[in-house]
C-alpha cells in the first residue's frame, strides 16, 4: 500500500508536484493559504486539510514547496508548527530551495523528535513542474532516499542521491549560482556586442547555436530583444541563492572571483529598482553604463 501524503505550498511549483503526485496514484492531502489552489486540486482527487494538524494526522510523507528558507523555518518551527503535530518515524521531503546551512539545522531539529527530514530542492521551471521531468536533488539519509525516490520519481526525472543533510540545497545552490552566472554574462556581454556595432539578435543566434551557448542565452537573449523582463523567476527572489553561496564562500574562506563578479551585477540591478523582473532585466546596468539598447532590429529584413 502507499503512503499517504502530505503537500504543502501549492504555488507555481507545487501545484503540477501535487497533481503529479496524484496522478501517480499516491492518496494526497493538501494545505495552502491560498483556498483557491486547494479547490484545483480537490477538483483532481486531492482532500484539503484545514490545517496542519489535520494534514499531519492524515499523512504519513508530508511534502514542502515553499518560496525560501524563512518561510520553510516558519511552517517547521513558528507559530502553530508542522514539528508541534509530527509523530517519530513520519518523513518530512522538503522540496524548496532553503539554505544549506539551515537545512542542516531543520535536520537536527527533527531528529531529535525521531522525525525523518529529507531535502530533496527541484531544478525545472513551470513546464516541467507540471509534465513531471524536473531534476531533484536528494540530501539525507541514503536508506529513506531509496524508501522515498519512488514518491519523487512521480514529480521528477532526473533523481540524485548527493550525500548526507544539506548535500541536495548544496547542490541546488551551486546549480543556481551556476545559472546566475551565465546569466549575469548574458547581461554584459549583449550590450558590449550592440555598442561595437553588432546586431544583437544576430549575435543571439551565433552564440546560442556556437560554443558560447547557455541555457541563460537561450532563455533570456530572445526576451531581451523583446524587452520582455516579465517571464522567469524574478530576481529579488533569485538572488537567495547568490547570498547564501557568498555566505559559505565567507565561512570556508574561499576565493571564487568570478562569482562575486556575478554578484556585484546582482547587487547593482536591485539597487537600480529591477527586483521585480527576471534576470534578463541585468542587462539593464551594462545598457545604463554604454549608453545603449539591446532590442530586436526592425530595418533588417536579411
Amino acid at each position: 500500500m502507499k503512503p499517504i501524503i502530505g503537500f504543502i505550498g501549492l504555488g507555481t511549483m507545487g501545484k503540477g508536484m501535487a497533481t503529479n503526485i496524484l496522478k501517480s496514484n499516491y492518496p494526497l492531502w493538501v494545505y495552502d493559504i491560498n483556498e483557491k489552489a486547494m479547490k484545483e486540486l480537490e477538483t483532481n482527487g486531492a482532500k484539503p486539510a484545514k490545517g496542519f494538524r489535520e494534514l499531519v494526522e492524515k499523512s504519513n510523507w508530508i511534502v514542502l514547496c515553499l518560496p525560501d528558507t524563512s518561510v520553510v523555518q516558519a511552517v517547521l518551527f513558528g507559530d502553530d508548527a508542522l514539528s508541534e503535530y509530527l509523530s517519530a518515524g513520519q518523513i518530512v521531503i522538503d522540496c524548496s530551495t532553503t539554505h544549506p546551512l539551515a537545512t542542516k539545522e531543520f535536520h537536527g531539529k527533527l531528529k531529535g523528535k525521531g522525525v525523518i527530514f529529507i531535502d530533496a530542492p527541484v531544478s525545472g521551471m513551470e513546464a516541467r513542474a507540471k509534465d513531471g521531468t524536473l531534476t531533484i536533488m536528494v540530501g539525507g539519509d541514503k536508506a529513506v532516499y531509496k524508501e522515498v525516490k519512488p514518491l519523487l520519481k512521480s514529480m521528477g526525472k532526473t533523481i540524485t542521491y548527493m550525500g548526507g543533510p544539506g548535500s541536495g540545497q548544496l547542490a541546488k545552490v551551486i546549480n543556481n549560482v551556476l545559472f546566475n552566472i551565465s546569466s549575469a554574462a548574458v547581461a554584459e556581454i549583449l550590450p558590449l556586442a550592440t555598442k561595437m556595432g553588432l546586431d544583437p539578435e544576430k549575435m543571439v543566434e551565433v552564440a546560442g547555436t556556437g560554443t558560447g551557448q547557455s541555457f541563460a542565452l537561450n532563455f533570456f537573449g530572445p526576451l531581451i530583444l523583446r524587452r520582455n523582463f516579465t517571464p522567469g523567476y524574478p530576481m529579488e527572489k533569485a538572488y537567495k541563492d547568490m547570498s547564501a553561496i557568498v555566505e559559505i564562500i565567507n565561512n570556508y574562506k574561499l576565493p571564487m572571483p568570478v562569482t562575486m563578479a556575478a554578484f556585484l551585477t546582482y547587487q547593482m540591478a536591485l539597487n537600480l529598482g529591477f527586483g521585480n523582473e527576471n534576470k534578463g532585466a541585468m542587462v539593464k546596468v551594462w545598457e545604463k553604463a554604454l549608453n545603449i539598447e539591446v532590442r530586436k532590429r526592425k530595418d533588417d529584413n536579411e
